[in-house]
């Protein structure tokens, strides 16, 4: 894979926004019969400062993230878990955010903060080459690709929406307000899920039928979480910042404590999760 580079001339420089540093650990997880266990805690970033936004690879044993570089801007590492690898995927003059494999498996897709304030959605190639922008219209804080054609947006405002965005047409539909960062194609389901804040911490995980556009709740959240993650089987992982939970729907009527058999001191700060397409390990981002 190679490093895509862009150079650009500036004439001011920005700084950037604060950011809490951050470490990713990567988990193996076990689940049987609705029973999660998790073990063999190892960092994978190393870096100090922000590292953070994991996503896998579908089909190769990588892991994407978000890293501040020595300027404070944010770029994209890869970090292979086969090879114990790390790769710089970008290195440009832009912010990156919320790495994701596109449906096609061609291009990394990624939130691209500008210096003039924009935040697009983007994506770059996985072999390296020019970078295309696929939507500059919106103020886009997070996504979820439903499919080729079809988008899940966080749009920032007052308050924070939840669009279904179509690309052919850039038919661009609001279906919900007040929502959290944490957006996801339910396994097995032609149906999204997202995190409604219907007060300070009185949260709910609700489903988006993407046929109807019903709404219906799951459940709610551990109390002021908003980071989720599903795991292949159907299952919902999260945390409340130190130890990390797992909700069957249609089962469960409460969360149930995940067993770690081993790292549960390096569980401090928990907030966004990654559940690998196997099913088999589980990337945590946890505070420096």
């Amino acid at each position: 894979m190679k490093t895509i580079i862009l150079g650009f001339l500036f004439l001011t420089s920005i700084s950037t926004l604060a950011q809490t540093g951050s470490e990713i650990y990567l988990f193996d997880l076990k689940s049987k019969k609705g029973a999660v266990t998790i073990t063999k805690p190892v960092n994978i970033t190393k870096h100090k400062g922000y590292d953070n936004q994991p996503s896998f690879d579908s089909e190769n044993s990588l892991i994407y993230y978000s890293s501040f570089n020595e300027d404070g801007r944010s770029d994209i590492k890869t970090f292979n878990y086969k090879k114990n690898e790390t790769k710089s995927f970008t290195a440009t003059p832009e912010r990156e955010y919320s790495p994701a494999l596109t449906p096609g498996k061609f291009y990394i897709s990624c939130i691209i903060q500008r210096d003039n304030n924009a935040q697009d959605l983007g994506k770059y190639p996985v072999g390296g080459g020019t970078p295309e922008v696929i939507i500059d219209s919106l103020m886009i804080g997070y996504h979820a690709w439903i499919d080729n054609s079809n988008l899940a947006l966080f749009v920032l405002g007052e308050p924070n929406t939840l669009h279904l965005y179509r690309l052919p047409t850039r038919e661009d539909n609001i279906v919900a307000t007040n929502i959290g960062r944490s957006l996801h194609k339910i396994p097995g389901e032609h149906a999204l899920s997202f995190v409604q804040k219907t007060s300070e911490k009185d949260w709910l995980i609700k489903k988006v039928d993407l046929t109807t556009k019903k709404i219906s709740t799951i459940t709610k959240t551990i109390p002021g979480q908003e980071d989720i993650a599903w795991t292949s089987d159907g299952l919902i992982i999260t945390s409340d910042g130190e130890k990390v939970f797992v909700f069957n729907p249609g089962k469960d009527v409460a969360w149930r404590e995940v067993e770690v058999k081993d790292g549960k001191e390096v569980l401090k700060g928990v907030t966004r999760l990654a559940v690998s397409q196997k099913g088999d390990k589980l990337a945590v981002v946890v505070a420096e």
